[in-house]
């Protein structure tokens, strides 16, 4: 079961192509609205949808009281990029009474703005005293990978966040845990 695994102090998602299947910056006209309650969708004023993809939710839920999560985006849209995160609406867990709650509600650590992500994750570090070995960062741009060298593992996003990617991902970030504690 996944609420046995460990995970890391800190988990982050990019946005573009990483929770949603879009450049929030050149794909998405403003203003947004949501239709009612509807969930996980949100609309821009051609009627194109944003969304995250199908795991995002249940990844939301197996981590959100377990691991701070975490939002870096180098988005030039910033303003947008949070407006679509307050108006989307996270489906509660099946078998859940809870309520939706906005997307923005889950991730108290944001880092939205153009720039470079060591910068990010220079401020998530200063913001939060979590060590970067102790951060696992999940991205569809191979160029950040340079956040490896703070010691920030990184899973490259190539077709969207999905359970198994996020969970071999945790995996990943366990098994330089343990090597790390080999070579102490």
């Amino acid at each position: 079961m996944t609420e046995d695994i460990d995970l890391p102090s800190l988990i982050v998602f990019d946005l573009d192509y990483t929770l949603w299947d879009l450049w929030i910056d050149t794909h998405v006209t403003g203003p947004l609205r949501r239709p009612g309650r509807t969930l996980n969708k949100v609309l821009d004023r051609y009627d194109e949808e944003i969304a995250f993809y199908p795991d995002v939710p249940r990844i939301i839920h197996e981590t959100s009281g377990r691991s701070h999560l975490a939002l870096c985006s180098r988005t030039h849209a910033p303003d947008l990029a949070r407006e679509a995160l307050r108006l989307l609406l996270v489906p509660p867990p099946p078998d859940s009474s809870e309520e939706p709650k906005p997307a923005i509600d889950y991730f108290p650590h944001k880092e939205i703005y153009p720039g470079s992500k060591i910068k990010h994750f220079m401020a998530l570090h200063k913001k939060t005293g979590i060590p970067y070995d102790q951060m696992l960062f999940f991205d569809d741009e191979s160029r950040n990978r340079e956040v490896e060298s703070l010691g920030v593992t990184f899973i490259l996003v190539t077709r969207g966040t999905t359970h198994k990617l996020f969970w071999d991902g945790v995996e990943k970030w366990r098994n330089k845990q343990a090597v790390a504690t080999v070579n102490e």
